[in-house]
C-alpha cells in the first residue's frame, strides 16, 4: 500500500476492533493522515518503512506526546524521541499511537494498568499477556503491521504468544535504550511485534545500532541481522517440559519439537532460575530505577506495583552476588549447549490464565508465565517468539526459538519455518501471512566458504563459523574431480583424477573473520580454491602429503554420508 491507503486501513481497523484499552494515547486521525500525505508527496526516497503504520509501548518516548508507563501521575512530555523511534520516523514509518502496558513494565499478565486491559480476542475471559499488552494486540487485531514493546522477563514474548503474533527478542544492548523508562536497566531490551519473522527482522535492522548515550549499548561484532537460509541439517535442542504445561500447549509444543527433529536436553537449571527475576536482586534493580517515586510519591502507583517495588528495598547485596554467580554458571552451560545445537526450543508460557484467577491471586499466575522465559535476558540470549498453532481450547500457543547473542539473522529461517508450518493467518484476523523472505544475498564484506567437514551445521566446529557471524547459504557439490579422506574427526579433500563430486555447504563468512578462522584450522588442512558445480569458491582443501595412510571415503560422496554410514560418534 501507499502511505495514505495504509494509514486509512490502520485507522479503519482500529475503529472496527473497538478496544480502547489497547491505547494509552492514540494520535488523532487527521494527524495520522497528514503525516501519510506528506510522505506520499515526498515519495519513498530510499526509506525502508515508507508509509508503514506502527505503534509504540508507552514506556518509550515520542517527542511532544505523553509518556506515562501506565502511571498517570508519572506522565510527562519529552522533548526528544527515544533513539529507536527516531530511527523509525526517519525510515518513513507512520505512528498510530502509544500502547497500554503493565504499569512500569512490571508484570506478564497485561492487566496491571489504570487504563484498562486490552481484550484477549481469542477468549475475553483470559489475560492478554504483558507487559507489552497493547503492542501485541495492535498487531494481532490487524491495526498495524508492527509495534515496539520492551522485554525484560518475557514482556515481548508472552503477549506475542497469547495474541498469535511474532515477537522478536533482540540481543541485549543491540537497540539503544535512550528515551525508554527502565524496568531492569541491565536486562531491558526493545522488542518488536510483527506479523512475520522477516517483518520483525526488517524493523530490527532499522532500530538496531550503537547508542553512545546508553551505558548498556553494545557494538555488534558482525552484521548479525542478515538472514541466513534454512539449514537442512539443523540441530535443535528442546526441553522435556510438556508435563509443566496445559494439554493444548503440551500437544502443540510437542508438534513443533517433532517438526524440527529436536533432541531432548535438561533445561531444569534454567527453569529453577525463574523465581530470581521477580524475587531476587533484579527486583531491587527495578526499585532503584524508580526510587524517587517509590519513596516520594508511592500513592501514584498501582497497588500491586507498589507492593512489588517496595519489596525491592529488602533485598541484600550478598544474595545479589550469589545470583550473579548462578547466572555465570548458566551462561557457561549455554555456551556448551550452543556448541552442539543451532537453537533451543521452549514453550513461551505453560498456559494462558483467566482474569478470574488473577483476581483471586494477583501474584501466582503471573509468576507462572515466566517459568520458561525468565532466564533468557540474564543469560544473554536472542530469539523469536512464534505462533505454533491453535489448541483444542481455541487459544493460540507460542514457542521460543532461542540462540546466543547476535544470532537473530541466523535463527530467522528456523523460526519462520515453525511459524508457517502451523499458522497461515495474522494474529486474530483472517488476513493471510505475507510471503516468506529469502536469504539475504552475499554482501561485499562477506566471502563464500565451501565447508566439507566438522564446520558444517550441527557438527562440532560449526560454532567457529556462527560465532564469527557466518551464515548458511546453500548446499553444494564440487565438480567431479576431488577425492575425500578421513583424518579422524575431520575430512581432507584433494583435487585428483579420477575423482568424484563431494557434497558440502556454502557459508557466507565475514571477510574480517577469515584470518582468525584459518588460524584455527590444523594442518594438513587449509583454504584454497574449490571448483564447485557452477563456479569456483574458497573452500577447505588438504595437502596431499598429509593424507598418507588415511582411508579414502570418496565413495560416500561427503562427510555426512560417511558419518551416517559408519555411525561415527564424531558427530
Amino acid at each position: 500500500m501507499r502511505p495514505v491507503a495504509a494509514a486509512e486501513a490502520a485507522l479503519a481497523a482500529d475503529r472496527m476492533q473497538g478496544d480502547r484499552a489497547i491505547w494509552i494515547f492514540r494520535v488523532a486521525d487527521d494527524e495520522v493522515l497528514a503525516r501519510a500525505r506528506e510522505l506520499e508527496r515526498e515519495g519513498p526516497c530510499g526509506r525502508p518503512l515508507w508509509g508503514v503504520p506502527f505503534a509504540v509501548k508507552d514506556n518509550i518516548d515520542i517527542a511532544g506526546l505523553p509518556t506515562t508507563a501506565a502511571c498517570p501521575g508519572f506522565s510527562h512530555r519529552p522533548d526528544a524521541p527515544a533513539s529507536c523511534v527516531h530511527h523509525l520516523l526517519d525510515a518513513g514509518a507512520v505512528l498510530i499511537g502509544k500502547t497500554n502496558l503493565d504499569q512500569f513494565a512490571t508484570g506478564l499478565v497485561g492487566i496491571r494498568s489504570p487504563y484498562g486491559a486490552p481484550r484477549n480476542r481469542f477468549d475475553a475471559e483470559r489475560v492478554p499477556g504483558g507487559s507489552s499488552s497493547g503492542s501485541a494486540w495492535a498487531v494481532s487485531a490487524g491495526i498495524v503491521p508492527f509495534a515496539l514493546g520492551t522485554d525484560t522477563a518475557g514482556s515481548g514474548r508472552v503477549p506475542a504468544a497469547f495474541a498469535n503474533v511474532v515477537g522478536l527478542k533482540p540481543t541485549r544492548g543491540s537497540v539503544g535504550a535512550t528515551g525508554i523508562v527502565p524496568a531492569c536497566r541491565s536486562l531491558d531490551t526493545v522488542s518488536v511485534f510483527a506479523r512475520t519473522v522477516d517483518e520483525a527482522l526488517s524493523v530490527q535492522r532499522v532500530i538496531a545500532g550503537h547508542d553512545p548515550n546508553d551505558p548498556y549499548s553494545r557494538l555488534a561484532p558482525f552484521a548479525h541481522l542478515r538472514r541466513g537460509a534454512m539449514v537442512p541439517a539443523s540441530r535443535v535442542a528442546a526441553g522435556d517440559v510438556a508435563a509443566l504445561c496445559d494439554a493444548s500447549t503440551a500437544v502443540l509444543y510437542d508438534r513443533a519439537r517433532r517438526l524440527l527433529g529436536a533432541e531432548t536436553v535438561d533445561v531444569s537449571p534454567f527453569l529453577d532460575f525463574a523465581p530470581l527475576l521477580y524475587e531476587g536482586p533484579w527486583l531491587a534493580e527495578r526499585t532503584a530505577g524508580l526510587r524517587d517515586i517509590v519513596q516520594g510519591r508511592p500513592d501514584i502507583l498501582h497497588p500491586l506495583t507498589r507492593v512489588l517495588l517496595e519489596a525491592g528495598f529488602e533485598r541484600r547485596a550478598v544474595d545479589a552476588f550469589d545470583a550473579f554467580d548462578r547466572v555465570a554458571g548458566l551462561r557457561r552451560m549455554l555456551e556448551r549447549l550452543f556448541c552442539r545445537y543451532d537453537a533451543l526450543l521452549l514453550p513461551i508460557a505453560p498456559r494462558c490464565p483467566t482474569l478470574a484467577e488473577l483476581a483471586a491471586d494477583p501474584i501466582g499466575p503471573n509468576a507462572e508465565l515466566g517459568l520458561f522465559g525468565h532466564f533468557v535476558n540474564p543469560c544473554d540470549l536472542a530469539g523469536f517468539a512464534v505462533p505454533a498453532g491453535i489448541g483444542e481450547n481455541g487459544l493460540p500457543v507460542g514457542v521460543m526459538v532461542l540462540g546466543p547473542a547476535w544470532s537473530e539473522g541466523r535463527l530467522a529461517a528456523l523460526a519462520d519455518a515453525v511459524h508457517r508450518a502451523f499458522s497461515d493467518r495474522v494474529g486474530a484476523t483472517g488476513q493471510a501471512l505475507p510471503d516468506p523472505a529469502q536469504a539475504d544475498p552475499l554482501a561485499a564484506d562477506e566471502t563464500p566458504l565451501f565447508c566439507i567437514g566438522a564446520h558444517m551445521t550441527g557438527l562440532p566446529l560449526s560454532g567457529q563459523l556462527t560465532g564469527r557471524g557466518g551464515r548458511f547459504l546453500r548446499t553444494a557439490q564440487t565438480a567431479p574431480s576431488y577425492r575425500l579422506y578421513a583424518l579422524g574427526p575431520r575430512p581432507g579433500m584433494v583435487r585428483a583424477e579420477p575423482g568424484a563430486a563431494i557434497s558440502g555447504e556454502v557459508w557466507a563468512v565475514p571477510n574480517a573473520a577469515l584470518g582468525a578462522l584459518l588460524a584455527e584450522v590444523a594442518p594438513p588442512l587449509g583454504f584454497g580454491t574449490v571448483q564447485l558445480q557452477g563456479a569456483p569458491c574458497l573452500g577447505f582443501l588438504a595437502e596431499a602429503a598429509g593424507l598418507a595412510g588415511a582411508p579414502d571415503i570418496t565413495r560416500f560422496g561427503g562427510w555426512r554420508a560417511w558419518l551416517e554410514a559408519t555411525r561415527s560418534p564424531l558427530q
